[in-house]
């Protein structure tokens, strides 16, 4: 009989630090602190009483769960960062798991998974028998989608349900590929268009 699953999962693709412990079909621990800026100092220091109070240790851990977006560029690039060190250090999968799919678990399907994308935009994906791919559209046109639909105000902590997408991933005994942001918008951030300079030998 093989052991329930010990997932540690979090996420910092929006203003927040996230994160749950979940141990076999139950979250023994959940963490969700507000915050515009500071997730890479805060993050592994969270995680760390996480499982303190969750009477766990790193050892414990069969799989880490973590948001891989669509949200905040950086704050995408610190959980995935953070997952893949953490998995490769723990000798444990990393599963990525997004904000949409996080935003429908424990909801009957077909549904629309809508997350705010600020600048008067949602990130849609639709979950039926086959999920679509998820798209950035106006706001204005989510209102026209048929259907269900869940969003775009965000959830209270992503976490928890993270943590049991993960491991129902795991357990279907899939290969899981390593972790990457799920990105749907073009970074605000551009190279300058100034060229570079000329460096005299």
């Amino acid at each position: 009989m093989q052991p329930d699953p010990v997932i540690l999962a979090f996420d910092t693709s929006a203003a927040h630090c996230a994160a749950a412990l979940l141990c076999g079909d139950k979250i023994v621990a959940d963490r969700h602190e507000d915050m515009a800026k500071g997730q890479a100092e805060r993050l592994l220091p969270l995680l760390e009483e996480l499982l303190a109070a969750g009477g766990k240790t790193w050892s414990d851990l069969t799989a880490i769960g973590v948001g891989i977006g669509p949200g905040n560029f950086t704050g995408i690039r610190i959980s995935v960062a953070t997952a893949r060190g953490l998995a490769l250090s723990l000798g444990v999968p990393a599963i990525g798991v997004s904000s949409l799919e996080a935003q429908v678990h424990g909801h009957a399907h077909p549904v629309w998974s809508l997350v705010d994308a600020r600048r008067d935009h949602v990130y849609a994906q639709h979950f039926g028998s086959t999920p679509q791919e998820p798209k950035l559209i106006p706001a204005g046109e989510a209102a026209a989608l048929e259907g269900r639909k869940l969003g775009p105000a965000p959830i209270a902590s992503p976490a928890p349900a993270i943590a049991h997408i993960a491991a129902r991933k795991l357990a279907s005994g899939a290969d899981h590929p390593r972790p990457a942001p799920l990105y749907i918008r073009a970074a605000d951030a551009a190279p300058p268009r100034d060229p570079a300079p000329v460096i005299l030998p």
